[in-house]
C-alpha cells in the first residue's frame, strides 16, 4: 500500500459524520460561486484579465465557472469527492495568493478569507474524502 492509499485510508476511516454537513454546505458554496461567475462573466473576465492576455482569460473564465459549478455539484452530493477537490485546488490557490491578496490583507477583505477558509476546507475533503453521507458510500455499499 503506497502513500497516497494509506492517506485515503485513514481519511475514509476517520471522518466524522458530521463534516458531511461541511462537505455539502461547501458544495453549495462553490456552486453558487459558479452561478455568480455565469451571471456576471463580465466582472470574473476582469479579474482574470488583469493577469492574462485576452485568450487565456476566456478559457480560464470558463474553466471556473464550469469547475465551480459541477465541482460545488458533485463536492455536495459526495460524488468523487476528491477529484472534483483537485480541479477546485488550483483556482483557489490562485484566488487566495494572486486575486485576493491584491486587495489587502485586512479584516474587511470578506473575499480573501472566504478563499482562504474555502482552501483550507478542499484540503481537508481531499485527505478525509466524501464521508458517511455520500454518493460514494452508497455506491459502495450498493454495486449495482
Amino acid at each position: 500500500m503506497n502513500t497516497l492509499q494509506r492517506i485515503e485510508h485513514w481519511g475514509d476511516t476517520h471522518h466524522p459524520a458530521w463534516l458531511d454537513v461541511i462537505r455539502i454546505a461547501l458544495g453549495l458554496l462553490l456552486f453558487l460561486k459558479g452561478v455568480s461567475f455565469i451571471s456576471d462573466t463580465s466582472r470574473l473576465a476582469q479579474l482574470i484579465s488583469d493577469h492574462n492576455s485576452f485568450l487565456s482569460s476566456v478559457i480560464a473564465v470558463h474553466y471556473v465557472a464550469f469547475a465551480h459549478l459541477m465541482g460545488g455539484f458533485l463536492i455536495a452530493l459526495g460524488c468523487q469527492t476528491r477529484t472534483a477537490v483537485m480541479f477546485q485546488i488550483p483556482i483557489l490557490i490562485i484566488a487566495v495568493f494572486f486575486v485576493n491578496i491584491t486587495k489587502g490583507f485586512s479584516f474587511l477583505n470578506s473575499e480573501l478569507w472566504l478563499s482562504v477558509i474555502t482552501l483550507m476546507l478542499l484540503f481537508v475533503f481531499l485527505v478525509t474524502g466524501s464521508g458517511k453521507f455520500s454518493m460514494d458510500e452508497w455506491m459502495k455499499n450498493h454495486p449495482h
